[in-house]
């Protein structure tokens, strides 16, 4: 039986086909399923390189201002510590740096301040003495005054004379003696007791604290009382300010809590108090002062440290993730989010304002799904190579 030649070829060709049949090709194991979605088999080796976590909850601040702030010393608790009267530095008993208590020597002088201060209460002293006398005759004149008008010996007129002659002189007794302690403060003022001349002017710390500034040295003569010779500052309680924004005063009240961070101990959040805040703003900065009480018991805070306040005026439980899962894509802030085991879709989202090594997620994700937090930027390659 004859058969056309058409048939008889296309036998041929399915038996060949039969006979050499071609390999199966295999697919790739990562497969872009759509549009910013990644699809990896189980056994891809790219898929531990990834690793995911669950979106979690914390607690961050919904608002809070942070301003850059320095230390600076308590106004209200430093002494510029001057001359009481002019004289000769003798000694001077402090350093640079040293710690002194209350009423503690600091220096010594002489002074002829001091000699006249001494001769002013001596003679009022006299004065007293004097004045007490002529006070006891005056009413022993006044007593026999009035013994001899009642014997009808003498005039009244001469018992009136005796009676003011008395008035006088217990006037002149209490001007003598307000003279005389008058003369005595000045002395206690100066440190000298009543007695003798050529005593030494001891000047006294005012207050505890650290001498920070010293500009006398033993045989000068100062004459200008009204010049400093040192500064104290009682350094256990320090102020830190800070230049707030305009924009941002409103969520900071006096007596509130603020932490603070310092360059000199990064990584450790101090805490104080918000003392005062200025009744005006700087036209040049547009920012107000604001001063906040940080205890310094332990003496690590020094005048002039740099750091910054932080204040926050509520906390909001809110979906966080690690930093190492978002990727800035241009305009875009994105995570990639894993569905089913393999399956990843890149979500864009909203962030908030960092918090150490997590960023709070406005919108895009909920607590509970599975997010990429390595492997980031191997997924993000494989959806810009895929077209």
């Amino acid at each position: 039986m004859k058969y056309p030649l058409a048939i008889v070829v296309l036998s041929a060709c399915a038996a060949c086909s039969r006979g050499n049949a071609m390999p199966k090709v295999e697919s790739d194991q990562n497969v872009t399923a759509a549009p910013g979605t990644v699809v990896m088999a189980a056994d891809s080796p790219l898929l531990k390189q990834i690793r995911r976590e669950q979106v979690r909850t914390a607690d961050l601040p919904t608002n809070e201002v942070i301003a850059p702030g320095k230390i600076e010393v308590n106004p209200n608790r430093v002494s510029k510590v001057v001359l009481p009267v002019a004289g000769r530095i003798v000694t001077v008993l402090v350093r640079m740096g040293d710690a002194v208590s209350k009423n503690q020597a600091l220096l010594t002088m002489q002074s002829p301040d001091a000699d006249a201060a001494m001769s002013t209460f001596l003679s009022a002293d006299a004065a007293v003495t004097q004045a007490h006398a002529a006070l006891v005759k005056a009413q022993a004149d006044f007593d026999r005054s009035s013994d001899l008008l009642e014997h009808d010996a003498i005039a009244k007129k001469d018992v009136v004379t005796a009676e003011s002659a008395l008035t006088q002189a217990t006037a002149g007794v209490q001007q003598a003696e307000a003279a005389r302690q008058q003369g005595l403060r000045r002395l206690t003022m100066l440190g000298l007791t009543p007695g003798g001349f050529e005593q030494r002017v001891v000047l006294r710390s005012p207050l505890a604290g650290r001498v920070l500034e010293l500009s006398v040295v033993p045989g000068e003569f100062r004459n200008d009382t009204s010049a400093g010779v040192m500064t104290i500052a009682d350094l256990s309680v320090v102020w830190v300010t800070s230049q707030v924004p305009e924009s941002a005063i409103r969520f900071i009240h006096a007596g509130e809590r603020v932490d603070i961070s310092l360059v000199a101990y990064p990584g450790e959040t101090l805490h104080g108090r918000v003392s005062r805040i200025a009744d005006t703003v700087d036209p040049q900065t547009r920012t107000i002062k604001v001063q906040a009480e940080l205890d310094n018991a332990s003496g690590r805070f020094r005048p002039e440290m740099y750091g910054s306040i932080h204040h926050v005026e509520s906390i909001a439980a809110l979906p966080v993730v690690p930093v190492s899962a978002v990727v800035q894509d241009g305009d875009r802030t994105v995570v990639f989010l894993e569905g089913a085991p393999g399956h990843f879709e890149e979500r864009v989202v909203s962030i908030g304002t960092r918090a150490g090594n997590i960023v709070p997620i406005v919108t895009g994700v909920k607590p509970g799904d599975s997010v990429v937090v390595d492997g980031v930027m191997l997924l993000k390659g494989l959806v810009k190579s895929t077209p």
